[in-house]
């Protein structure tokens, strides 16, 4: 036996490794790879609460005639405005919200343009707190925070305030069913989400009291009495990564949060280019690793020894007659693409794309190393025009 281990190859053993690993993600890491956390049960309330939309948009005169018609026509019981903050757009996305809101009516709209950000705020926080600020003179129960490429069907606004009232929650927030159209899309996306969920699982989001938090920035329903207690979004001004922030502030604060998949909340952005999509990973993929070259080292070696030692073992096995390398990587690999498949039925998408897991990590590790090249040349964390410093840099009030 001892023997036989000695004889082991490197490979054999990193294959090992990985295969270990994915037995503990397996079961280890809260499930993070069921897709069953959707909206609690809800009843309606004896009382519909008000509700102030807020939709920080800069530059957005391409998604508005998609996404806005959906707020705009939101079937909610209760009294509800949106509030659309205009954040020095070049392209008209103020004056188009206004037309929009006036050729098709619905919930009625204020449109805010406020200055440049002032020295330590991230350009969307900047956009939610004159938002936020004008929101609260009408005093609303909850505010919905939701990007400007996002729809939502007419009823997800009352089935958000549902769902809140009914369990008791200070904060809702529904990862929008992100677009899948072109190949690239179909390859990254998916991943994206199966990714986003194994660093925050969802079932351990949604545990009282538990110390995992998160939550998704482009639907976020919170109650207005939890916003001013946690100072949000004040206390999370420099965040670049601001939807996690937001969430670890509320829980700070004794919050009680959820996190799910959204059915009927979606982005309609599209990211037909792998260029596109990795621009969008890599502005904040670092800022996530708190810029921390020590991080990075350890992220980037994690990555290959969980996705990209399961096939290097299988072609030591077939290639080279390393038998060890390539069972333990063939099961590695299959428990790998075992856990990818939920997802990949979630957006409805090929089951054959789950054996090319590995690829599209090492697509994510390439944009991970990218982000912290980014910002060591001074372009990291960039956004439409702006790049924004690392946290400490921003001074304090």
């Amino acid at each position: 036996m001892w023997g036989r281990l000695r004889r082991m190859s490197a490979i054999a053993w990193i294959a090992a490794a990985s295969l270990a690993a994915w037995g503990f993600l397996l079961l280890g890491q809260g499930f993070f790879w069921r897709t069953d956390q959707r909206l609690p049960p809800r009843e309606a309330p004896p009382a519909w609460p008000s509700v102030a939309v807020v939709v920080p948009a800069r530059d957005e005169a391409e998604m508005l005639p998609v996404s806005l018609p959906s707020l705009l026509a939101q079937d909610y019981p209760g009294r509800a405005e949106i509030f659309l903050v205009d954040d020095s757009s070049t392209d008209g996305t103020g004056a188009l919200a206004r037309e929009l809101a006036g050729r098709l009516g619905g919930l009625p709209l204020t449109v805010i343009s406020p200055p440049e950000p002032a020295p330590g705020w991230t350009g969307k926080l900047w956009a939610l707190r004159h938002g936020i600020e004008q929101a609260r003179a009408g005093e609303p129960d909850f505010l919905l925070l939701t990007d400007a490429d996002i729809a939502h069907e007419p009823d997800s606004l009352r089935e958000l305030v549902a769902a809140a009232r009914t369990n008791g929650l200070d904060l809702v927030s529904q990862m929008a069913r992100l677009r899948v159209a072109s190949a690239w899309e179909r390859l990254i996306v998916p991943a994206f989400v199966y990714f986003f969920a194994q660093l925050y699982p969802f079932r351990r989001v949604n545990k009282p009291g538990a110390r995992t938090s998160a939550a998704a920035g482009g639907c976020v329903l919170l109650r207005t009495e939890m916003a001013v207690r946690a100072r949000i979004p004040d206390s999370i001004r420099q965040a670049v990564i601001d939807d996690v922030s937001l969430a670890r502030t509320v829980r700070k604060a004794g919050g009680r949060i959820w996190l799910g998949l959204a059915e009927r909340v979606d982005s309609v952005r599209p990211y037909p280019r792998l260029t596109d999509l990795w621009r969008m990973v890599a502005r904040s993929a670092y800022a996530q690793l708190l810029h921390s070259p020590v991080l990075l080292v350890g992220t980037v070696a994690g990555l290959a020894v969980v996705y990209l030692a399961p096939p290097v073992g299988v072609y030591a096995g077939l290639s080279g007659g390393d038998t060890p390398a390539g069972l333990l990587g063939g099961g590695a690999w299959a428990v790998m693409a075992g856990t990818y498949l939920p997802v990949l039925r979630y957006y409805r998408q090929s089951l054959w794309l789950a054996p090319l897991l590995p690829f599209t990590a090492l697509l994510y590790l390439l944009m991970t190393v990218d982000s912290a090249v980014r910002h060591y040349r001074g372009r990291g964390a960039a956004w439409k025009g702006r790049t924004y410093a690392r946290p400490e840099a921003a001074p304090e009030r």
